[in-house]
């Protein structure tokens, strides 16, 4: 019965819903899954029960794009992030991709989507392939390597970046190069074993390799289609929202999620601490503490309502540009608000408290594992924002 009526809940709440069990089922898994170096099949099943790979597709796919909010996506993530953020990584990255697969010519996204809305695709978005016409607009032949791709081990497209020879004056090839996505089946690429990071372990973050492979024009389009938000056929707000409007939040929501579940770890730990005679801290001690839980407790605040702005303005769809260039701000400064507010949290946890037994470890190593991402950077970001704002 439960299940039936879930079938019928629009994804935005099924997200919010289911949220909590797949947490508690990835928090059973840490484990065997930082020893595994990717999240299980069962955390991966329950992952796409929630709605995570359908939540951005279109509706005629089966999808629920037109009602789907980035505001209900932190939520999610960040409820999973505070048990596991890995998983939660990895479920913001599936919604994400399932968001940009939406951009592809209506034939690809037939072919992406034929088997139901909740295909799990994963990406890399560097330009790292090269990419050849095949014929007169036929397709292209495309060969490369994409280093950190998250759950690969669990996919069943790939959407890849890749710079592309477009039509000289003869329609050779010749013209100038055009960055482009291409969407590539399972069967089509392999995978190397290369992600052995001492954070985010378990997101799999392995390399696709892909040796020539004819892509059809209909499984590819182009990154600045991306860029602006020009979805085709798609009038949805999370279609025509601008990449850089969004993509920030895609990598700082699991990172809040983290810092939640940091947060968590190290009130409970000092809590027991204080209440043990044996461990109880001097009274300095107790001062200490109690600044840093109002403190880093505060940062985590702050950071949480810039994402949750940077999430209004996102769910807006066609935003300004300066409006994309503080959303590229505030993720990033987000970030660095989380990673300042753990790493607070672990250096006054004491001895004990950076056990390896201690979730607090984890949470900390995959925070600033996780804010490292290119996507992340302030200096990147505010060059941006200042572009806008220092202009004679």
């Amino acid at each position: 019965m439960v299940e039936a009526m879930l079938d019928r809940t629009p994804t935005r709440d099924r997200l919010v819903a289911l949220a909590p069990q797949l947490a508690e089922l990835a928090a059973g898994q840490t484990t065997e899954s930082e020893t595994d170096r990717r999240v299980g099949p069962e955390v991966i099943r329950s992952l796409l029960d929630a709605g995570f790979a359908r939540y951005f597709v279109p509706t005629d796919r089966g999808g629920d794009a037109a009602t789907a909010g980035f505001g209900e996506l932190l939520d999610a993530v960040v409820t999973v992030g505070e048990a596991c953020p890995s998983t939660a990584w990895v479920a913001s990255l599936t919604a994400s991709l399932g968001r940009m697969a939406a951009f592809l010519p209506a034939d690809g996204q037939a072919e992406l989507w034929a088997d139901g809305p909740d295909a799990l695709i994963v990406g890399a978005l560097m330009p790292l392939g090269r990419a050849e016409p095949v014929g007169s607009g036929d397709g292209w032949r495309l060969a490369g390597r994409w280093p950190f791709v998250s759950a690969i081990e669990h996919s069943d497209w790939a959407l890849v970046c890749g710079m592309a020879a477009t039509g000289g004056a003869d329609g050779n090839g010749d013209g100038a190069p055009e960055a482009r996505f291409f969407a590539v089946p399972r069967s089509a690429y392999e995978i190397e074993d290369t992600w052995f990071n001492v954070g985010m372990r378990a997101t799999g973050s392995n390399t696709l390799v892909l040796d020539e492979t004819v892509v059809p024009a209909a499984r590819s389009f182009s990154r600045d289609d991306l860029a602006a938000g020009r979805a085709e056929g798609s009038p949805a707000a999370c279609h025509t929202v601008p990449l850089r409007a969004a993509n920030g939040l895609a990598f700082a929501t699991p990172v809040l999620g983290a810092a939640r579940g940091a947060l968590r770890s190290w009130t409970g730990y000092v809590a027991t601490k204080a209440s043990r005679p044996g461990l109880s801290a001097p009274s300095g001690d107790r001062a200490a503490h109690e600044l840093t839980l109002a403190r880093a407790s505060g940062e985590i605040d702050a950071a949480e309502l810039l994402l949750r702005r940077a999430a209004a303005v996102a769910d807006q769809g066609a935003v300004t540009p300066p409006d994309i260039a503080r959303n590229t701000r505030d993720c990033a400064l987000a970030v660095d608000l989380l990673v300042t507010a753990v790493d607070r949290l672990f250096r006054t946890a004491g001895t004990t408290g950076q056990s390896a037994t201690n979730a607090l470890q984890r949470f900390w190593r995959d925070v600033n594992v996780a804010a490292t991402h290119v996507v992340l950077k302030f200096e990147a970001a505010s060059t941006a924002y200042a572009q806008h704002h220092l202009v004679p």
